[in-house]
């Protein structure tokens, strides 16, 4: 069982940046792929980015490239999703995930490549 917390949402102007963080609890932290996710409201979930398992293979939807940056300290057990020029539009609920262990990072682009979520952290950017 693997829990995900997130944390370092909140209110931001536009132009703006955050830096959420997503804390693995469990020893399997380094096997997975992660996945960043954020859901707006009245909207369905959408794929943000993906880190490969030692961190060194990244991709990121193309509305937020250029912007946004995930990385990830296996000796903490946490990700992170740098977050600058943020726009409006970003406004989101934003979730960490873990994929199975030992799978391609191209496997937590999708939600069905997903073994586990994070429950969320608000991003609210004003304009």
């Amino acid at each position: 069982q693997v829990q995900l917390v997130e944390s370092g949402g909140g209110l931001v102007q536009a132009g703006g940046s955050l830096r959420l963080s997503c804390a693995a609890s469990g020893r399997t932290f380094s096997s997975r792929a992660m996945g960043w996710f954020r859901q707006a409201p009245g909207k369905e979930r959408e794929f943000v980015a993906t880190l490969s398992r030692d961190g060194g293979i990244t991709t990121y939807a193309d509305s937020v490239k250029g912007r946004f940056t995930t990385s990830r300290d296996n000796a903490e057990n946490t990700a992170y999703l740098q977050m600058n020029s943020l726009k409006p539009e970003d406004t989101a609920v934003y979730f960490c995930a873990a994929g199975r262990p030992y799978r391609s990072s191209s496997n937590v682009k999708t939600e069905d490549g997903i073994e586990y979520w994070g429950k969320g952290t608000l991003v609210t950017v004003s304009s």
